[in-house]
């Protein structure tokens, strides 16, 4: 069906841009479908990510996609409440160096290695700092401000992934879950027809379509290989899995929360860089210990805690967030695993994928009318990046002019 858009992820990309995409002139609502396996959304980076925002923290071909997508977090949560509705706030970014036994880097150092993931050059004096009220301060350990509240923020993306979700609802998108894509149809032209999928008693549905866009995080290469199973090429995207916690101390409460919320990005701890984040409602995010090598699961749902990665997460929270005297006075409200999508590059691919990758002689409709298209490999700046991501892929899928320079983010 001409101007009919599936979304096959509904993830925070997936929902940044059914979203943006419902607000169009041209397009109508109803004739956009979301589809994700999962019986409950939100399960992997989307819902467990820290939620930590940055304007300037990257390489100069995404850099202006995340001072979009840092305007529009803005804008929306002044728009919509953000605050009281997912905890949108400004943040002071700040690097945490501190004696241990433990031959090690500053937290700071991934940022910096990560093409993607680097600290501004410009515009934030480094200056010395007390550092968060609920971070516990021990001889030999000194804190450097790295960014102030006009580049950094902090959100709970779980929260703000509902909140983008309902709306596409209100407006009239269709939602289907938990139901996978499981081929592609063409016409007599050899052109995209419709998407066939499965639903999870079994049932099948093909919905016609003229734009199919991939958002679905780790798992897009395998979305797109059942797809087009006869594709010459295979998308550079892996995962990068991460632990995670989410405590609460007696330190950080709603009392607290009217100065802002901070990011600390610390020295090697117990044999990993801790990355603790300060979030409202009287939470702390910890997190930092990842594995690249640990075997994407088929669904996030089914994705396995190691307890010992845990109990070393623990461990970094008792030494930094606990009482002076090693005692521990935190609450954990909740473990998690999550599965970035990563590439080589560092840097996520926003496209359109060429006919000529799709294989077997498939076909799509011109710019604005049709096309395969791919939003994922943001690494852990997908929460940040959504926005940005989500407005730009809209406005790719309906041929205009994108809202940030995207050039350098091309599937080549």
């Amino acid at each position: 069906m001409s101007g009919t858009t599936v979304i096959l992820g509904a993830g925070i990309i997936g929902c940044s841009t059914a979203f943006y995409l419902s607000e169009s002139k041209t397009i109508q609502p109803q004739n956009i479908h979301l589809v994700d396996p999962l019986p409950d959304l939100f399960q992997c980076a989307s819902g467990l990510a820290a939620g930590f925002l940055a304007a300037d923290w990257f390489a100069p071909s995404v850099s202006s996609l995340g001072a979009l997508s840092f305007r529009l977090h803005k804008e929306l949560a002044e728009k919509h409440g953000g605050r009281e509705k997912w905890g949108y706030c400004r943040s002071t970014g700040t690097s945490l160096s501190q004696e241990t036994d433990v031959a090690g880097h500053r937290g700071d150092d991934w940022l910096r290695a990560e093409p993607t993931r680097t600290l501004p050059e410009s515009g934030h004096e480094q200056q010395s700092g007390k550092g968060p009220v609920w971070l516990t301060k021990r001889k030999g350990s000194s804190i450097e401000v790295i960014s102030g509240h006009d580049s950094t923020g902090q959100i709970d993306p779980l929260r703000l992934c509902r909140f983008l979700l309902k709306h596409c609802k209100d407006r009239g998108v269709q939602v289907h879950h938990p139901a996978k894509a499981i081929s592609v149809l063409k016409d007599s032209k050899n052109q995209l027809a419709s998407i066939r999928i499965v639903r999870d008693d079994g049932s099948e549905a093909d919905i016609p379509c003229a734009r199919i866009l991939i958002a679905s995080g780790a798992w897009s290469p395998k979305v797109f290989s059942t797809l087009f199973p006869l594709s010459p090429v295979r998308l550079p995207l892996t995962s990068l899995a991460g632990h995670s916690l989410v405590l609460r101390s007696p330190r950080w409460s709603a009392a607290h929360e009217d100065t802002g919320c901070h990011a600390v990005f610390a020295t090697d701890t117990l044999g990993f860089s801790p990355e603790i984040f300060s979030r409202t409602g009287g939470e702390i995010y910890v997190a930092g210990l990842n594995n690249a090598s640990l075997e994407l699961p088929e669904l996030s749902s089914d994705a396995k805690i190691n307890e010992d990665a845990i109990a070393q997460l623990k461990d970094v929270g008792k030494r930094m967030l606990g009482l002076e005297d090693g005692t521990d006075d935190l609450e954990v409200l909740r473990e998690g695993l999550c599965f970035r999508p990563v590439t080589p590059s560092g840097r996520p691919i926003l496209s359109r994928i060429p006919d000529s990758k799709l294989g077997n002689g498939f076909s799509t409709a011109g710019a604005g009318k049709g096309g395969i298209f791919l939003a994922a490999g943001h690494g852990p700046w997908g929460i940040s990046q959504c926005l940005g991501t989500g407005k730009v892929m809209a406005e790719m899928l309906e041929g205009l002019p994108t809202s940030a320079d995207i050039d350098g983010l091309v599937l080549r």
